[in-house]
């Protein structure tokens, strides 16, 4: 069970990472810096996002769909107070780091499905 969690939690990293790094360049990210931002804090989210996911589905999968929505919201929440703080070029941080999240949770729904 461990392993299965563990390549569960590399690969909705990876996907993310990519996901995200393509939304920003969609976005008219190209500074270095923003790029590396939005890989940063994906790195900071995701794994925690991913690891609750799991623990929830282990302990509780009658509040799957509310710990999702309460998970993305936190991870929405604090990446944008980073992008708010440390990006140069993304504009409305909030919105970016709504949109990008809501693009790599649908790619993952519709990949997983």
């Amino acid at each position: 069970m461990f392993f299965s969690i563990l390549c569960s939690m590399i690969v909705s990293l990876l996907l993310t990472l990519l996901l995200e790094e393509l939304f920003a360049l969609l976005w008219g990210i190209r500074g270095a810096q923003d790029l590396f931002l939005v890989a940063l804090v994906n790195v900071l989210t995701n794994p925690v996002v991913v690891f609750c996911y799991h623990v929830t589905r282990f302990y509780a999968p009658d509040k799957l769909t509310a710990a999702v929505a309460l998970l993305e919201l936190a991870a929405v929440c604090t990446e944008w107070i980073l992008y708010r703080f440390y990006a140069r070029q993304v504009t409305h941080p909030f919105l970016f780091s709504f949109l990008a999240n809501l693009f790599s949770f649908c790619m993952g729904v519709w990949i997983h499905a």
